[in-house]
């Protein structure tokens, strides 16, 4: 490297400011050629290394490398689709007989709502789920359903943050950074945590919702696109010289480097050269792995990509398994906003949301499990809490973080098996509670991982994704197989 780049310290801010809408169309795959992208293998390896270095927590024995997280964005309501209460129904329209109710608006606090949905009994196992989720009741044999789960709050943002990073503060690893972190790439031209995000915006509290914190930064989430271009700025503008965009990647790569010897501790900037050579290699991988003409039609159907209604849903859902196939750890899939928060007219809008998403998740475990990938799979259906056993507005349902329900399904969980329970209203956990520590370290063990001892360094001590509450975190066993 000539001395001028050593001393360009620049100005490499002001370029990139200047040129930032361009660069991420540098990376071609046809200009790294076959020099392989050595230092994005080196941080990779090297990131790997250092969780094993630092804790003894890599796999041993797990019988899951996948997860694929489907997460309901806005707190689906318990009573009307996983936890059956008769009691609402006796209870209708009357004073809540159980006492008071923590819930997040007060001033429309109503009498007890009974759910307008019958539940029936699903599989040999007998599992007893609402009408509305018909394709999920032809899973029942594969799913493990918790019934007991709870969370430490009722505003979204917070819960949000506790369920995926583990504490409601903001800025901390998210579940998926620290599976990737502990586990590594199995790929190695494709993202090792991926994130299929909804074509009509970000969830609430956006991009937190993927985000590696203070792990390094090549362990965040890659969000894809089901539509229109999968990765924005991975493809090459129309009419532009392979010449002259070997030149930009090059100078480019000289400029990250010399800037990253005099700042080795940015591990954004170690990001960034790792995820300038990853788009190179994505950009042959990416075309293949989402291009869905290659599926059956029966598999298209499957999923409901031949339904308006489902399409959309169904499109990301079979687009996950294809990552996992091709060695993807982590795949989440979002919601715009917050559908699931049902202040009001909550059955219409489960009537909606299930008329979208249940044939889709119920295909993803069927798929899985034809294909041979399910044991080594965990399917994760969830929220952040749950709603109410009284009325908000006359027709919808407040929060609720003292009960909400769930679904894992493949990954080493016990197939068929309802766990926990709730008192006679579905307003709260009662027996076998399960919070949203005992969630993530269960997830971990069947992962191979322990997460008392998945570490990394952080304001002068080890944290990790449970953190201060790895005394209490507990793994569930009888979650297991």
């Amino acid at each position: 490297m000539s001395p001028d780049i050593e001393s360009f310290a620049v100005n490499r801010r002001a370029f990139l400011g200047s040129y930032a809408g361009a660069i991420g169309s540098l990376a071609l795959a046809q200009i790294l050629g076959n020099s392989r992208a050595s230092y994005a293998a080196t941080t990779a390896s090297s990131a790997v290394g250092s969780a094993a270095m630092g804790s003894p927590a890599l796999p041993a024995g797990g019988k899951a490398k996948a997860v694929i997280c489907l997460f309901q964005n806005g707190g689906a309501s318990q009573m009307d689709l996983f936890d059956p209460k008769p009691e609402l129904a006796r209870y209708d329209g009357k004073p809540f007989p159980g006492g008071d109710l923590e819930v997040h608006f007060h001033e429309q606090k109503g009498n007890v709502l009974a759910s307008p949905f019958k539940f029936r009994r699903s599989g040999n196992c007998g599992m007893e789920l609402s009408e509305i989720l018909p394709h999920t009741a032809g899973i029942a044999d594969d799913l493990t359903l918790v019934r007991s789960m709870c969370t430490e709050s009722v505003d979204h943002e917070a819960a949000l943050r506790l369920i995926h990073s583990g504490k409601i503060t903001p800025d901390r690893p998210v579940v998926g950074s620290w599976v990737v972190y502990g586990l590594g790439a199995e790929a190695d031209n494709l993202p090792s945590y991926v994130v299929l995000s909804d074509p009509d915006g970000l969830p609430i509290d956006g991009v937190r919702n993927w985000s590696s914190g203070w792990l390094p930064a090549v362990h965040q989430g890659t969000p894809f696109r089901a539509v229109g271009s999968p990765v924005l700025h991975l493809s090459t503008p129309k009419g532009t010289p392979a010449t002259a965009r070997r030149a930009q990647l090059q100078f480019l790569d000289e400029l990250n480097r010399a800037h990253l010897r005099r700042h080795a501790e940015s591990s954004e900037l170690e990001a960034r050269i790792s995820n300038f050579e990853m788009a190179a290699r994505m950009q042959t991988a990416v075309p293949g792995v989402l291009d869905l003409s290659q599926e059956t039609e029966d598999t298209r159907r499957m999923y409901g990509l031949d339904n308006k209604v489902t399409a959309e849903y169904g499109t990301r859902c079979l687009l996950a398994r294809r990552l996992i196939e091709k060695g993807v750890r982590y795949v989440q899939v979002f919601m715009s906003g917050q559908p699931w928060d049902t202040h009001a007219k909550n059955a219409e809008n489960l009537r909606t949301l299930c008329a979208r998403t249940d044939q889709p998740c119920a295909a993803l475990v069927r798929d899985l499990k034809q294909r041979g990938l399910l044991d080594s799979t965990v399917v994760l259906w969830t929220g952040e809490f749950g709603r109410q056993p009284i009325s908000q507005k006359g027709d919808g349902r407040d929060h609720n973080r003292l009960a909400f329900s769930l679904w894992l399904a493949g990954g080493g969980f016990k197939g068929g098996h309802v766990h926990g329970a709730t008192d006679d209203f579905a307003a709260k956990s009662v027996q076998d509670i399960v919070n949203v520590h005992d969630l993530h370290a269960t997830l971990f063990h069947t992962l191979g991982l322990d997460h008392r001892r998945l570490t990394y360094p952080h304001d002068g001590r080890n944290d990790s994704l449970t953190d201060f509450d790895v005394t209490h975190a507990k793994v569930v066993a009888p979650l297991l197989a």
